[in-house]
Formats: structure tokens, C-alpha cells, sequence
């Protein structure tokens, strides 16, 4: 089931490149529109607009990917999201609201991911994979957006609350 859940967001982000013609990591209205259109939605131009006036949190005209995303997903519960916190705000000592990826790859633990355990794929592999959810660019920074939002899809892929708690536990040493 989790795996389906982030192919899918994985599919979402794909969807969101293609309608971002100009690639400038927002989507207009036109864009948006056309980008429907090219999926198979018989949206109206003014219902189209509609629908991105909805997914456009920061007003701005256009909707980036997280707001994309944000509009698609559901939002982890109380419990969840204190845990995805606590585990930011282990790395993030300094309140600056990202973490670095070097402190992650001190705690993070890929020695019993099936393909390390046979030897298929090298450990840094794994965490260059795991890096990838997040789009991780040159800076080797994560942003607490970023953090909510892969996290955000990794919870709604998991059904009992204490057994996702416990996971974002053992993974990040909480």
C-alpha cells in the first residue's frame, strides 16, 4: 500500500511538470486549464479557474507544487504531525526551518532496506532515493514544507497511528 501511495504522488509530480509548460515551478491559469484539458477534464476555463483560486493557498495566481499537493492530501492528524515534527526539530536545533541533509545521513538508517540487505544497492543509494522525495537541489537543504509534505503522504499510507508514530520513531532515533 505505501508504495502504491508514492508512485502515485510521484505520478502527481509528473502531472504537475507537464501542465508547468514555462517551467517555472508554478502553474498559471493557463496552464492549468490546458493541462486539464490534455488529461481528459471537461472543466470550463471559469470552472478551471475556480479550482485553482481553491488550490492557490498564498493568493498568488498561480499554485506551486506543494500547494498542488496540499490541495490533493489530507492532512496528517494531531498525534502524526507532533512526531513529524519532533523529528524535524531534531535536525533543525538552530529554528532556521531546514535541515541539512549531512545531519540526516548520520542518523539515517538504510542497513535493513531489503535491497542493502542483498547486496543489491549500495546504502548511499538508498539515501539518495530517499533524498530524491524531497527535491533536494544543490543548497543540500530540506525545508519544513518539504518535510510536512513527504511525510504528509508517507502518513496516509499507513492506517494505525501508533504504528506510524513507532515507524518515525526507529527511523529517526526519536
Amino acid at each position: 500500500m505505501a508504495k502504491r501511495s508514492i508512485k502515485a504522488l510521484r505520478s502527481l509530480g509528473a502531472t504537475f511538470k507537464n501542465m508547468d509548460v514555462n517551467g517555472d515551478r508554478a502553474i498559471d491559469k493557463q496552464e492549468f486549464y490546458w493541462g486539464l484539458k490534455n488529461l481528459g477534464c471537461t472543466l470550463s476555463k471559469n470552472d478551471a479557474a475556480i479550482l485553482l483560486d481553491y488550490l492557490d493557498i498564498d493568493q498568488n495566481g498561480t499554485i506551486s507544487y506543494d500547494e498542488f499537493l496540499a490541495g490533493l492530501r489530507c492532512n496528517p492528524n494531531k498525534e502524526r504531525q507532533a512526531v513529524i515534527d519532533r523529528a524535524f526539530n531534531k535536525f533543525d536545533v538552530a529554528g532556521t526551518g531546514f535541515i541539512s541533509v549531512n545531519d540526516l545521513a548520520v542518523v539515517y538508517d538504510t542497513s535493513r532496506h531489503p535491497k542493502v540487505r542483498h547486496g543489491q544497492i549500495a546504502s548511499y543509494d538508498v539515501f539518495v532515493e530517499f533524498l530524491s522525495s524531497f527535491g533536494v537541489k544543490g543548497d543540500g537543504k530540506i525545508s519544513r514544507a518539504e518535510w510536512n509534505d513527504y511525510y504528509g503522504g508517507v502518513s496516509e499510507s499507513i492506517e494505525n497511528d501508533s504504528h506510524f508514530v513507532d515507524l518515525m520513531a526507529s527511523v529517526w532515533r526519536l
